[in-house]
């Protein structure tokens, strides 16, 4: 009577626990709990639905009869033991479900409801409490990177960036949500790239409104459950961006040919193999250190300042010195990049022979710039807007023509933006001389002086300093005076204002100093400079000729197998820049050479035979580069390839040829020939003065100082 007493006092109860354990009868819970549930509080009710959720969260599932978590089992066996005289089987321990994607982040929405993937009884997605950049495999070779603001995301390899949510800088330029995605080329011949998640202003938006927009955006490249799994660990005011494998006409072409394609490729070291690792290999590139990457000295970073501010108010000229491999060219391309943030095109004055930005080597240009700069030299090749080929890749002993062919190409400036004036790294003896006419012929209104402990110091080119010292075309002030003062002509030298403003080339007035040191990282050297510049000039040679390659929907094709121009001799004139070559010997000069496609003012019409030789040097414009890849004596045709349009063609009547040679593996990569590969031959002499069997690589001996090569011998 008394058990019936009991019995009837706790129906309510009874029937309560029913209805939970219809709702999830498979949920292991311990008998104390399952006793006590008619008489819980509110606060232990919620506790208890909450330690439920978290179970069937770590992959419990009512419907489908899956045990809950290891957890939960753990906790309800502790407490069966703390009541004496019980007894609990010991319940075995589930394994952790291993992880099908890359996720590596800290805990960052304290929310850890059930998604539809835990639901279906899918495979849940574990993050690390140690990493804040969680990264997801996406497939088809896509990753999807979430950036904290502040935090950068360094990497080596080729790769498409597309910002989905929030704002990027990448080399100094920003993207932001909606633009067209940007190919970054980050290798290791030149210092690592940086992704940086940029912080923006909060938006008036509720957090619901946030969590709705990033579904709607992450729509078109992933499913609900990944969608889902972005919301929750998305960090407050950061940024998603997606990073794609890159396949272009550029990046076919390089593989290609052994001389590029190793540059493209991630170096075989040991690294540790996890989620990340393998989801970002495969796509191209990999996870670098921060100080591997860009860096800039604070005073890089107040120059950089002034020159934005004084940019985005008027048309300055800028003129960037320093010496060999000093980041010169990399501070002009963040440079670049943070001024088309704010104003739609830079001008670039292209003075450095042997490292040239652009074009291929050889070339003095002016270039305007609309579109940002993601990679070395070799993989921004653009039609500059005027272009002279000195053919060589240096100005020794041909000083006066480089100052005009400079003067020439800079009267075609029309200071409708800013101007970036790039020079040579030669700063010492005649160098420095030939620096100081630079500057006082191209009147720059700031001068970029870059120094490091790398390089030997060098005299800070102050507007005092450049007025009084004589260059090798141009004399100082004093001496322009000789050696009188005039009082009624002050400053201007003779010209008044009215001459100053619509002379073709400025005259010196004087310019601002600003001084940077360099921390950028450099693999030269002075043992392996040469071989590297070598390689960096064939690199462009080889980035201009893949203009040649079709679409990237057509199948590539190798440059033999490419129909040529057909040029008659007496259509145009030719001209070995050099070398004086005798004229019976200009033909086998031209053959199998690099040659630019040039318009002087002459007419060739008048001349029915050829070919035509011109007796000096010209100053003319260029319009391009081809291969001359054969001779027809019997029908007097040049046969040219090049990337040139047939209308533009038209009006080349002038081929030089410079000491610009076309890359050694372009004739040793020539599939499909039968018998011996044209132009290539192994019949050679190695016995003779200077041959070696190493063709193109330098060899250094002796390089020990002379005393202790004497304790050798010794």
């Amino acid at each position: 009577m008394a058990e019936s007493e009991v019995m009837l006092r706790r129906v309510p109860s009874r029937s309560s626990w029913q209805r939970v354990r219809k709702a999830r009868p498979h949920l292991l819970l311990s008998r104390r709990g399952r006793r006590r549930f008619g008489v819980l509080t509110r606060g232990e009710l919620r506790r208890l639905r909450r330690r439920l959720l978290r179970a069937h969260a770590l992959g419990g599932d009512w419907k489908l009869g899956v045990p809950a978590g290891a957890h939960v089992a753990v906790k309800c066996k502790i407490r069966t033991r703390s009541r004496p005289g019980s007894r609990s089987q010991p319940t075995p321990s589930v394994p952790p479900v291993p992880c099908t994607r890359v996720g590596s982040c800290s805990l960052l929405n304290p929310r850890n409801h059930s998604t539809p993937q835990s639901r279906a009884g899918r495979r849940v997605l574990k993050v690390s409490p140690n990493i804040t950049q969680p990264t997801l495999d996406l497939g088809s070779g896509r990753v999807l990177l979430m950036l904290p603001p502040g935090e950068g995301f360094t990497f080596s390899g080729i790769c498409r960036v597309t910002c989905i949510y929030g704002q990027l800088e990448i080399y100094g330029h920003i993207i932001k949500q909606g633009q067209p995605p940007q190919d970054v080329f980050s290798v290791y011949t030149h210092s690592y790239l940086t992704i940086n998640g940029v912080p923006y202003s909060e938006p008036e938006k509720s957090k619901k409104g946030i969590r709705r927009e990033i579904r709607a955006l992450l729509k078109p490249y992933m499913k609900l459950d990944d969608r889902n799994w972005v919301v929750r660990y998305f960090p407050p005011l950061g940024s998603i961006l997606i990073l794609e494998r890159l396949q272009t006409r550029l990046v076919d072409f390089l593989r290609t040919y052994k001389c590029a394609s190793y540059v493209l490729l991630q170096e075989n070291i040991l690294v540790r193999d996890n989620s990340e690792f393998v989801a970002l290999n495969k796509i191209g590139i990999r996870r670098q250190k921060r100080k591997k990457g860009i860096c800039l000295s604070e005073s890089g970073l107040c120059a950089l300042e002034e020159l934005i501010s004084v940019s985005c108010d008027g048309c300055p000229v800028i003129l960037l010195c320093g010496a060999c491999d000093i980041g010169k060219s990399t501070f002009s391309r963040i440079l670049i990049n943070h001024l088309l943030n704010s104003i739609p095109g830079v001008d670039y004055l292209e003075c450095d022979l042997g490292q040239t930005e652009f074009t291929p080597p050889g070339c003095i240009s002016l270039l305007n710039i609309t579109e940002p700069l993601l990679g070395p030299p070799y993989t921004h090749q653009r039609k500059p807007q005027k272009m002279v080929y000195f053919g060589k890749t240096n100005c020794h002993n041909e000083y006066e023509n480089y100052i005009e062919i400079v003067k020439y190409v800079f009267r075609d400036y029309k200071r409708e933006f800013p101007l970036i004036i790039n020079t040579m790294g030669w700063v010492s003896g005649d160098g420095l001389l030939l620096l100081v006419d630079l500057i006082r012929v191209l009147s720059p209104n700031y001068v970029v002086q870059l120094t490091s402990d790398r390089s030997e110091p060098m005299q800070p080119l102050t507007s005092e300093f450049v007025e009084l010292t004589d260059g090798l075309y141009t004399k100082s002030k004093i001496k322009r005076y000789r050696g009188f003062e005039i009082p009624e002509f002050g400053d201007s030298l003779g010209f008044a204002e009215e001459e100053k403003e619509s002379s073709p080339v400025p005259v010196f007035t004087g310019h601002i100093l600003l001084t940077v040191y360099s921390e950028f990282l450099s693999s030269k050297n002075e043992k392996n400079r040469g071989k590297y510049n070598r390689i960096f000039r064939d690199l462009a040679v080889l980035g201009y000729l893949s203009q040649l390659m079709l679409p990237v929907t057509e199948p590539l094709c190798p440059l033999h197998s490419l129909t040529p121009y057909q040029v008659p001799f007496n259509a145009v004139a030719i001209r070995v820049t050099h070398a004086d070559v005798a004229p019976t010997h200009i033909l086998y000069a031209m053959n199998a050479s690099w040659v630019g496609l040039c318009k002087i003012v002459d007419d060739m019409k008048g001349y029915t035979r050829g070919p035509i030789l011109l007796a000096q040097n010209p100053i003319c414009d260029c319009l391009g580069f081809g291969i001359c890849r054969g001779i027809d004596m019997d029908k007097r045709l040049y046969h040219i390839l090049t990337p040139l349009p047939p209308e533009e063609l038209r009006t080349v009547n002038c081929l030089l040829v410079g000491t610009i040679s076309i890359p050694h593996c372009i004739f040793k990569n020539q599939p499909g020939t039968e018998g011996t590969v044209p132009y290539v031959t192994r019949d050679y002499n190695l016995k003779l003065l200077g041959a070696s069997e190493k063709i193109g690589e330098r060899e250094y001996r002796n390089i020990l100082p002379r005393h202790k090569s004497r304790q050798r011998r010794k």
